[in-house]
């Protein structure tokens, strides 16, 4: 659930943004005509927000590196190589949520306005601000917040005994977060904002998603990939593996070189089903894997780098089959095939996997002991039952969102190593089912973008920058960038019937590929190689 950060020296995008920055026509909200640096340099003094301290108001100028001193160390992945494309307004603040609990928050007010308001969500288990989402999105002239969601760090010991710490982590950070954003918003520039947007992957993702369940007035355009949603079960899921694998001496455990031949059986069998022999399995829904076609002979004595033992082969079936509860119901989907060389690393390699540790320890039992070996299906059914503040953010109808005219843009990578894309499907049927609304039908609010090729939020094998983010930009077509589709479909009524992923390589596009709009499948036809993304069809 951690969402990669993507940073650049600098973001190509905002040079060319004249499709997004169609009126900007920027205004402080003292109406006259004062340099920017000077309106934010006295702009502290007019902030008023209830139960917010702010911790500085600060100008940035254009092609400076981004200060990140205040950024706690244990969120620091690379933070210091941003550097500013823009010049903006920064402010930083505390916001009390309860007497237990508190949101650092920052709000970047660029000086190309174009009068949108934009949130960003985080990754894994809180606790750091996405500044390279910040960073992408507010180059694009949009007012940007983002939040710690609560606290600092990617862990769950905040949660230990304290619910307040958790509930903002469930849904109130961000709600927060973008309701100061937003009178911050109002209150610099004189004509606001028009529309609200919202971007975000993995726990953002979940975030985006909680915020067109419980907040439908939130945001006008949701932007939400890989999402976390199914929370509960997303860590049930993790907490699985160890029982599947046992500990490296264990002999059901597969080793990594023997992943590595899973993988490439798994190539073998299904990547042809599209109709291109290109590496990347396009639909896994196709992908019905033999791997007793892997088990060792009888004139193998003994597991090999390229052969398993019907142990280990009961282990790879189990990693590719569903989770179910002890009374027998649908807890979670299989891992999608295809994404196992990635997935030894955080699921199948012999240890816990941290999340669940944290969750169980912190929130379910309140025992900073509990040992993950002991997880059983028993102690699921005990986390389903608690959900605190419905944070599995599993509620299909998404009625008032729809009636308010909102749109939600929903993508997830077909290689994903640590969400299994297959739960975004379940929840899209979901949906249709609690709505009775066709997929047509929900054509209309809600699209659903499965991205062959991709991993966790971006990087994989395939197309998968559909500019998400700085490290993803791949144009300013909205073909090419969801965040510029979510403008487009929300301000001219134009929705996606594709997303256009591409495959870089640096700053380099190998080939780019048309990823299909959910229920349809994507398949090759020709004439051309399969790198010619017209060589493809949705059917």
């Amino acid at each position: 659930m951690w969402l990669p950060l993507f940073f650049l020296a600098g973001i190509a995008a905002p040079a060319t943004v004249a499709a997004i920055q169609s009126s900007n026509s920027l205004g402080y909200s003292d109406g006259h005509e004062s340099s920017f640096q000077a309106y934010c340099n006295s702009f502290k003094a007019k902030i008023n927000v209830p139960n917010a301290n702010v911790y500085s108001v600060t100008y940035v100028p254009a092609g400076v590196n981004i200060s990140m001193a205040d950024n706690p160390a244990i969120c620091r992945r690379g933070d210091d190589s941003i550097t500013s494309t823009f010049a903006f307004c920064r402010i930083a603040l505390n916001v009390t949520t309860s007497s237990k609990s508190q949101i650092f928050m920052e709000a970047w007010l660029p000086s190309n306005y174009s009068g949108r308001f934009l949130s960003t969500g985080n990754g894994g288990l809180g606790g750091c601000i996405q500044y390279s989402d910040m960073a992408y999105a507010a180059g694009y002239g949009f007012a940007t917040v983002g939040t710690n969601n609560g606290h600092f760090g990617d862990t769950g010991v905040y949660f230990y005994q304290n619910p307040e710490v958790l509930e903002d982590f469930a849904y109130r950070a961000l709600h927060t977060g973008v309701a100061v954003g937003k009178e911050l918003t109002r209150s610099f520039y004189f004509q606001g904002y028009r529309k609200s947007y919202y971007l975000g992957c993995s726990t953002g993702g979940r975030q985006g998603w909680k915020s067109v369940q419980m907040f439908p007035d939130d945001f006008d355009g949701v932007v939400a990939g890989a999402p976390a949603f199914n929370f509960i079960n997303l860590i049930n899921w993790g907490a699985r593996f160890l029982t599947l694998t046992g500990n490296s001496s264990a002999e059901t455990f597969v080793t990594d070189a023997q992943w590595r031949a899973v993988h490439n059986e798994i190539i073998k069998q299904c990547d042809s089903l599209d109709g291109a022999v290109d590496g990347i399995i396009e639909n896994p829904d196709l992908c019905q894997p033999i791997i007793e076609t892997l088990l060792c002979n009888a004139t193998q004595s003994s597991p090999s780098d390229t052969c398993l033992t019907g142990a280990q082969v009961q282990t790879v079936n189990g990693v590719f089959s569903p989770t179910y509860g002890v009374d027998g119901s649908f807890l979670y989907p299989r891992m999608q095939p295809g994404s196992e060389l990635a997935a030894y690393y955080i699921y199948y390699g012999g240890t816990p996997f941290a999340y669940a540790t944290d969750w169980y320890r912190y929130v379910v039992f309140n025992d900073t002991e509990w040992d993950a070996a002991t997880w059983t299906l028993k102690d699921a059914a005990i986390a389903n039952a608690q959900d605190p503040y419905q944070i599995s953010t599993w509620e299909s109808n998404l009625t008032p969102f729809q009636k308010k005219g909102g749109k939600v843009l929903h993508y997830h990578g077909m290689e994903d190593p640590i969400i299994s894309s297959d739960n975004s499907k379940v929840y899209y049927k979901r949906v249709a089912d609690t709505m009775n609304l066709s997929p047509s039908e929900l054509d209309s609010f809600y699209r659903f973008f499965p991205i062959s090729g991709m991993g966790h939020c971006a990087n994989g094998d395939g197309a998968s920058a559909i500019g998400q983010g700085s490290g993803t930009f791949a144009g300013n077509s909205p073909e090419d960038n969801v965040l510029l589709a979510m403008v487009q479909w929300v301000e001219e009524g134009i929705a996606p019937d594709f997303v256009r992923g591409t495959k870089l390589n640096g700053s380099a596009a190998e080939y780019r590929r048309k990823h299909c709009k959910y229920p349809t499948r994507n398949r090759y036809v020709g004439p051309g190689p399969s790198t010619d993304e017209n060589a493809w069809e949705c059917g």
